[in-house]
């Protein structure tokens, strides 16, 4: 596809508009849909990105990677709740991935509309530092811990033994 060669290239304007074309030929295509939330991202069109992974799950509801990008998409945008729902269905569903785990844990220790998720937090935060870890990726696992310890701190836990 053309908008995949594209975006592999950091194309991500003409990507995206390659993937609209695709949209246009098949408005129930949920992969065009997909490709085209991730081009917004990249872009930082982050109004266009979340519209078009609505229409995404929309299409392809039990798609947990299209729910993974659009839980980060509402996490860059600061809308914690709608993160925090798209997050747990993934996290819940696939309960490994690391990323899931580390992004509804930021989505936690930001939502300031209702009481503080405190547990969650520290258990989202932790369950990432140790997937990712197993998962051979030292600086995510590295980079979350940092945001753990600051939590901890926040929440009144003790401090992790190293």
């Amino acid at each position: 596809m053309e908008g995949n060669r594209l975006s592999s290239k950091g194309q991500f304007k003409e990507a995206a508009e390659a993937y609209q074309k695709s949209i246009d030929q098949n408005p129930l295509a949920p992969v065009a849909h997909y490709n085209l939330g991730i081009a917004y991202k990249n872009l930082q069109q982050l109004d266009k990105a979340a519209k078009v992974l609505e229409k995404a799950v929309e299409l392809a509801p039990t798609n947990l990677d299209v729910r993974l990008t659009l839980g980060n998409v509402y996490n860059m945008q600061e809308r914690w709740k709608d993160a925090i729902g798209q997050l747990n269905i993934v996290v819940h569903r696939q309960q490994n991935d690391a990323q899931a785990h580390g992004n509804l844990g930021w989505a936690y220790y930001n939502y300031k509309d209702g009481p503080p998720f405190k547990q969650m937090v520290i258990l989202n935060l932790s369950k990432a530092v140790e997937l990712f870890g197993k998962q051979n990726q030292p600086q995510a696992a590295e980079a979350t811990r940092k945001i753990l310890e600051e939590a901890q701190l926040k929440f009144g836990y003790p401090a992790a033994i190293p």
